[in-house]
């Protein structure tokens, strides 16, 4: 087999957030891969002969546009807003769990998700609660290989004004010294990287990793 016909396809979901937007470029940049699907409401304004941005409706969604060897999903909004539960669940329990079920029913290999540090689908705080449902339900859907990443409080230019998050940062740098690893703040952009790397591996399974695992990138 030759190294073109190695090479794999990747589909982003999730592709203009904090995370996503890292994935894609270090996705662009890897030799793993021939190609990278995005499946966005609008374009990707990203000039690349390996980039393919699909206008996708997650609300009606086209099962015929999700397929990929390796799913990288980086789907999420915050409860402020989303706007209400409701919104809040489909956007990150609904979304991400039709898209790997349609990707996996058109051959996709490896399944890569962000959640959060407290994902728990038995914890008391809503936000932790749909995370390790979201979690739970890809479990159950049986990929050979499904990477879960929980950071913890995450670091990066956003698009959007999060006036608790800036004040989490400030807090984070400052005693920072004091923090155990797996409560610190890490890096979109290590987080990205993680993800591209470790699911170009050959890691078989559910596997979690947490968030001071996540600063080794």
């Amino acid at each position: 087999m030759n190294n073109k016909e190695e090479k794999r396809i990747a589909v982003v979901v999730g592709a203009t957030g904090l995370i996503g937007s890292w994935v894609v470029e270090k996705l662009l940049k890897s030799n793993k891969y021939h190609q990278v699907r995005v499946l966005t409401r609008k374009m990707l304004l990203i000039n690349d002969p390996h980039l393919e941005s699909i206008i996708f409706d997650f609300d009606n969604p086209s099962p015929d546009l999700v397929w990929g060897d390796d799913i990288f999903c980086c789907l999420g909004t915050t409860m402020a807003k989303a706007g209400s539960k409701e919104a809040f669940y489909k956007v990150d329990f609904v979304y991400p769990v039709q898209i790997a079920a349609m990707a996996l029913a058109n051959g996709a290999k490896r399944f890569a998700i962000v959640t959060a540090m407290g994902a728990d689908s038995k914890s008391a705080i809503y936000y932790n609660r749909v995370k390790g449902e979201v979690e739970d339900a890809l479990k159950d859907l049986g990929y050979k290989s499904l990477l879960i990443f929980r950071p913890s409080l995450l670091l990066g230019n956003r698009t959007e004004k999060r006036i608790g998050e800036r004040i989490g940062e400030q807090f984070m740098k400052l005693f920072k010294p004091l923090i155990p690893g797996k409560y610190r703040a890490v890096e979109a952009e290590k987080v990205a990287a993680a993800m591209v790397l470790i699911t170009t591996s050959s890691v078989q399974g559910t596997v979690v990793y947490e968030s001071d695992i996540l600063q080794e990138f």
